[in-house]
């Protein structure tokens, strides 16, 4: 059937386009969208009966074209239904921007090469090991998920670790095949020694191990961010960088504050002393059953000290804090410790449960709390507007089109005044929780709200924290990786890594409504080579509690304004 000529009829304007009845009405939707600007998805083409769907059938429809020259074009199969000059279709919607061409030519998938096809897909890769190599391999992959360490590394990397450590990233993000980190664990073991050191075992353990002791990923850890201290900082809010600025001091280190109190000695005044922090620790005693508890009793506690009024050892009180936090807070949970009785080191496989959202205000020193409590407070009430509108375009998404008693669609009258709408439905008793925000035909793009907590919540930000560039703004963090210890043994085991999807992918706020990967919460689990997704919801079976996979180093990130 040859294509026909009707015109469509959208906010008072009449545009001619072509209709072929042999393809799928969602072709003709695509048609007028190209005129008219109305998404298909937001569109309703009215027509005898109902609305347009995408799999209506044409024939049922029976489209009439447009007279040219007093002549009627006619086709054969439907020619006893024409009537009039032609046929007209009332187009109802918001026109949104025109479709624009694409401003690189599109590539399928089969025709890119593999950098190509890891970048659009944004695949993580794993890491091979190579003996004994587990407690590096998950080291990378959660350090992995701060992504102005890459920025930092891509505009300058000293020669060394650094320089592996950035060539290693390129390469995992320019292929889909599980990568060998040959040249990185070279120069790790040639700037630590220790990761080079021979194992104890015998028979098939050494050969399995390839001769290498396994080593902690802590000490991992920590080496490696000490090897990253000369990389340069980034450039602030002047856009420029402070030629002395380092990336680990601005981004990766705290600040903490130390008060000694002498308990026998009341009138001695009391001793101030600050030190740089690159992680917290949280201890794990007996009655510590959650990681705040932890952290708290490996901030304060109890030592002994020569004391110059009493001339002799006495106790002190010690009441640590931290005077700046970083925007990233790495959490140590101290899992391996010294039994004298068996004297060697042993795991403690006590649970602990550590959360997904982390208030580090409690660990703040009273100055830096003041300053950082204006701009929380108000970042958590934008979080549950946020959550809130998530859910309405959810369900407003996932809602059905209301239907009459005879089954059609409910249609909007197609003469009322631009703006107008019918009266709102009245809210089902049930639903009342649920839909205190506006309705999500009434919801603005998510970009509109953005902008506007964005501008609030900068004015916030204090002055000396705005200065301080790399460091926590809200006092806010999100947990985005994690490094788990499987086995009862501190000189064994096995070391995996975990990191949140949405660190590695990125999550920028679209302008059709949340940000795309805002309601993905699940994560990547990197165990050596093998990849896999894991489940958010199964996050709290690392808290320990057996042999199994226990979090052993945490990484928060501080929650961005918008």
């Amino acid at each position: 059937m040859a294509p026909l000529d009707v015109k469509i009829k959208h906010a008072g304007k009449v545009h001619d386009v072509k209709l072929d009845p042999d393809l799928p009405a969602a072709v003709f939707k695509d048609a007028v969208y190209q005129v008219t600007g109305v998404p298909p998805d937001r569109m309703k083409v009215m027509i005898k009966g109902g609305m347009l769907k995408d799999d209506t059938d044409w024939r049922k429809v029976a489209p009439k074209a447009v007279s040219r020259g007093g002549e009627r074009i006619r086709v054969p199969e439907i020619d006893s239904l024409f009537c009039g000059q032609g046929q007209t279709f009332m187009v109802i919607g918001a026109a949104g921007e025109l479709p624009k061409p694409p401003s690189t030519p599109i590539q399928f998938l089969e025709d890119m090469d593999d950098t190509s096809l890891a970048q659009a897909l944004a695949l993580p890769v794993g890491l091979v090991n190579m003996g004994n190599t587990c407690y590096m391999n998950a080291t990378l992959q959660a350090m992995r998920a701060i992504s102005e360490l890459q920025t930092a590394l891509q505009s300058s990397a000293p020669q060394g670790l650094p320089l592996q450590l950035r060539n290693l990233y390129t390469n995992m993000s320019s292929t889909t095949d599980s990568v060998t980190p040959s040249l990185f664990l070279a120069a790790l073991r040639h700037a630590f020694p220790q990761f080079a050191e021979q194992s104890r075992a015998t028979g098939l353990k050494a050969l399995m191990g390839g001769g290498y002791a396994q080593q902690d990923a802590e000490e991992c850890w920590v080496q490696m961010t000490n090897a990253l201290r000369e990389v340069p900082g980034l450039p602030g809010p002047s856009s420029e960088a402070s030629p002395n600025a380092k990336f680990v001091e601005q981004y990766m280190t705290g600040e903490l504050r130390q008060v000694l109190k002498c308990d026998e000695a009341p009138e001695e005044p009391e001793s101030v002393a600050f030190e740089k922090a690159l992680k917290v620790s949280c201890n794990i005693s007996n009655a510590v059953n959650y990681m705040q508890q932890g952290i708290m009793e490996a901030l304060d506690g109890k030592i002994e000290k020569r004391s110059a009024t009493l001339g002799r050892d006495a106790v002190y009180t010690s009441t640590q804090r931290l005077s700046r936090l970083p925007s990233y807070l790495t959490v140590h949970m101290v899992r391996f410790a010294w039994k004298a009785d068996i004297n060697k080191k042993a795991k403690i496989m006590r649970r602990v449960k550590f959360p997904t959202e982390y208030d580090a205000l409690e660990i703040a020193t009273s100055e830096l709390k003041e300053k950082l409590l204006p701009i929380s407070r108000k970042l958590k009430v934008f979080e549950k507007e946020r959550a809130e509108r998530r859910k309405v375009r959810k369900r407003t998404k996932a809602a059905p089109p209301a239907k009459d008693k005879e089954g059609d669609v409910q249609m909007a009258d197609a003469s009322a005044p631009s703006g107008s709408s019918s009266a709102p439905e009245p809210v089902a008793e049930g639903d009342a929780d649920k839909g205190k925000t506006v309705a999500g035909a009434d919801l603005e793009d998510e970009s509109v709200y953005r902008e506007k907590e964005g501008k609030e919540l900068e004015a916030l930000v204090h002055p000396d924290l705005k200065a301080d560039v790399g460091c926590s703004t809200t006092g806010q963090y999100e947990l985005v990786a994690i490094v788990t210890h499987k086995g009862a043994e501190a000189d064994a085991g096995h070391y995996i890594g975990f990191v949140k999807k949405r660190a590695l992918h990125g999550s920028t706020p679209s302008t059709t409504g949340s940000a795309p990967d805002e309601d993905d919460e699940d994560w990547y689990k990197f165990d050596d080579d093998k990849v896999s997704i894991f489940p958010q919801e199964k996050l709290e079976t690392l808290s320990g509690g057996g042999q199994d996979a226990s979090a052993y180093v945490l990484l928060y990130k501080t929650r961005p304004l918008v």
